[in-house]
Order: C-alpha cells, then structure tokens, then sequence
C-alpha cells in the first residue's frame, strides 16, 4: 500500500508539473515544494525558478519577498503569477485573501529598482501575467514624524533620500512597483490585471517594450509618487519598419498620483503618453491628481527626420475628477496646455499630431460616488494642500561680506512648508475602491 501511494504521489506531481501549475502559500508552502497544490512552495521566487515560460503560479494569501528576505522579487520567464487564494487554493477573492508584498524599511539595503522586476528573454514567446497581485510599499517608504501630517493622515509627509523618518529608518527605497527590464527585446505579451499598487515611491508601472502588446486592466493605483503608468517603445523611431507598442489602458481607478518633489510643481501623471506607443486609454477614472490624469507633453508625435507618427493616442469614455492642475495635459509647442474635460479645447486635441480619437470622456459632477470608500481625513487634506516659502537673504550680512571678499558666492537660506506631500495611503482604504462606478474603473472580479 505504502508502494502504491508512492506511486501515485508521484504521478500526481508529475502532472502538476506536465500542466505547467505551481503553488505556492506563506502560510503551508516549504523551500523545496515540490510546489503542488498539496505542497506548495513558500516563495514566489522559487516557484519561478521552477516554472517554465507559459506556466501559471497561483499564490495564496500571505505577505512575500524577494530571495533572502529582499525588497525585491525577479521574474525571468513569461509566466501567469495569479493572487488572491485562500491558503488551501479552495477559493479566490482578492480582497479577502491578498496575496501581498509589502516590503519594510529595514530591508531597504537590498532593495532593487523596483518591487517586482520583470526580466524577459528575448523573442516572442509566451504572455507575461500579473493578476491579482498586491504591492504596498508605504512601509518601505520613509515618512516624517510630524511635518507635513495632517490630521487624521497616519504618516507625516514622504521624505526624499537620503532623509529618513527616525534614527532607526533607511531612507525611502524610491523604486518602481514593477519594472519591465527590455535590453533582450522580449516581444511576448505583458498583462497587468486585477491589482493593486499603492504608495509607490517612484512610478507604481514602468514598462519600455521593444514590440508586442502591454494590456493593464482593471488595477487601483494610489498614491505613487511621480507617475501611476509610464509605458515607452524602446524600438527606434528611424527605422520604418519598426512597430508601435499597443497599449490598452483601461478600466483602471488612479488616484492621488504625486509630483516629483514636495513643491507640487512637477509630474503627478496617472498615465503618461510617450513615444513608439499606441496608447488606447479608455473606461478609466482619474482623480485626484497633483498634475494631471493623463499626461500628453513628453516626446514629439512628429519627429523630425522621421516621416510618420510615432504616437497614436485614443482617450474616450474616462471619468475624472478633482485632478489639480489638468484632466490632460497637451503640448503646444512651445508651451504646455492643460486641458479639462469641461473645456471648450478639450476635444479639439484630435487636431493635434498623434491623437487619433477623444470622444466621450466626462467630468464626475457628484463625487459623492465615493463617498465611504476614499479615506476622508487623506481627501480633505489633498483638497486643503497648501505650500509655501519663505527667503532669508542678507546681502550685506557679515558672512556674505566675507564670502564676497574671498570670491565666493553670496549664500541665503529658503524654507518651504507643504501641508501634505506623499504621505503613506492605507491599504485597508485601497480594497474600497473598487466597484466605485459600474462601467468605469476598476471592478471586483
């Protein structure tokens, strides 16, 4: 008996392995698997390491990390990674059983570029699939104790490095949610799909793909810190038989986008439109943005010396609201337009080189849809954010005397103060977001 039961534990792996599955759970999982349902892996990483390109990983609720507890977990083949079971895989919900990374503070030494790093080989082959995977870095961030915190807010505001919180924090890792790597060309699929990015200390998405298609679907993005979604063409613009990137856009909520530095001045894109990119952004909601829900103002649809367009830009049947500077920023050489959707110029950006279609697009008169599932004490202090500065400069003070005297530049002092700047959104808040408006954003699935 114990003979048979052996054999068939082994034709059970074997086909596990055979159909290209892999599990894996923090909860049951060990180091060496094998990685069946029965026995899975503990890390997501070993599971990789086991799969072959085209295998799908299903991970269970827990909290990962990247090999030897680092910040960082690498995918080097095209494989579905797919969250939200319970421990024992009986069932999926993603809000009820997260499978989540959430990198902390003192790792921030090993951290890498970003929290999840795509790393694809060359050539086409098959898609590469985040569903339904968590990325919470605001514990990896550095947060200052109590500038910049409003009240209500659990942090203070998000600290450039290498500035740090306290005396026992790194600073902030400033590294991507997830970063597609395409020195090797991959030309397969890359599906984002069915997550959540919050508190982002660099963009939550950067993908440069060198051809193929970039789908991201149905995501809540909050709080990232520059930009929610930045997707490029690597291919070369010169060459005229090089391919646009086709990137879908859609049904994704992208809130509380911050800019680059705690002036508010400077990016704050929930998506960004760049070159070698045909960008269809539709069914999305944006709100809440420092600079602008969608971003037009980077790299020349018309390129000189290159005789056809080398963006493609489709923006229909989106929401916004709230954004602070623009619904969509445009560039009109050599200035910068920013657009609202209530605006008379709004559609005629369809005039502009590049954009194909702008049709349908709304502003949310009653943002009371929301209502209960934004955090109210984060909301009212965006709503509130002030900023300021205040120079100390003397000329003629003694040191400047001196300084001028040895052929030194005469120096001053500027302190500036920002009510509000990066701070840590909860996670708890993010699961709410969904099913916010039947149609548009980001639904449970």
């Amino acid at each position: 008996m114990k003979k048979f039961l052996g054999i068939a534990a082994v034709i059970a792996m074997t086909f596990s392995v055979m159909a290209g599955e892999w599990y894996v759970s923090q909860t049951t999982g060990k180091k060496k698997g094998p990685g069946t349902k029965e026995a899975p892996f503990k890390a997501i990483s070993d599971a990789v390491k086991a799969a072959a390109a085209g295998d799908t990983i299903y991970v269970a609720e827990g909290t990962y990390t990247g090999l030897m507890g680092a910040s960082e977990i690498i995918i080097d083949k095209p494989v579905t990674l797919m969250g939200g079971y319970a421990a024992d895989f009986s069932e999926r919900n993603l809000q009820t059983h997260p499978a989540l990374i959430q990198p902390k503070n003192e790792k921030n030494d090993t951290k890498g570029l970003s929290v999840i790093t795509l790393k694809m080989p060359a050539g086409a082959g098959p898609a590469m699939v985040l569903d339904g995977i968590v990325v919470d870095q605001g514990y990896m961030n550095s947060y200052h104790d109590v500038k910049g915190k409003p009240e209500g807010v659990e942090t203070g505001m998000w600290l450039e490095p290498p500035a740090k919180g306290s005396k026992d924090q790194f600073a902030s890792a400033k590294s991507y949610s997830v970063y597609a790597e395409t020195q090797n060309r991959f030309e397969g699929d890359i599906v984002i799909q069915n997550c959540i990015f919050a508190n982002a200390g660099n963009f939550a998405v950067n993908i440069s793909k060198y051809k193929g298609t970039v789908k991201i679907l149905n995501n809540i993005f909050v709080a990232s810190r520059m930009e929610s979604c930045e997707v490029s063409g690597s291919a070369n613009a010169q060459n005229p038989s090089s391919e646009l990137v086709d990137v879908e856009f859609a049904n994704n909520t992208v809130l509380f986008t911050w800019s680059r530095t705690d002036e508010l001045s400077d990016m704050g894109y929930g998506f960004r439109c760049l070159t070698m990119v045909k960008s269809n952004i539709h069914h999305n909601i944006f709100g809440l943005n420092v600079m602008a829900g969608i971003g037009n103002d980077k790299g020349d649809a018309k390129q000189p010396g290159v005789s056809r367009l080398v963006k493609n830009i489709t923006i229909n049947d989106n929401v916004f609201f709230l954004n602070k500077n623009a619904d969509v920023t445009v560039t009109k050489s050599p200035s910068i337009l920013k657009l609202f959707v209530d605006g008379d110029e709004f559609e005629d950006m369809c005039d502009y080189p590049g954009i194909e279609d702008v049709d349908s697009n709304i502003s949310l008169k009653d943002p009371a849809v929301f209502k209960g599932r934004i955090n109210e004490a984060y909301l009212n202090a965006f709503l509130n954010i002030s900023y300021s500065e205040t120079t100390d400069y003397d000329e003629n003070s003694p040191a400047n005397i001196f300084r001028a005297a040895m052929g030194m530049n005469k120096v001053g002092k500027i302190e500036t103060k920002v009510s509000m700047y990066g701070n840590r959104y909860p996670l708890a808040a993010c699961y709410k977001l969904f099913a916010a408006r039947e149609g548009y954003a980001a639904q449970l699935t």
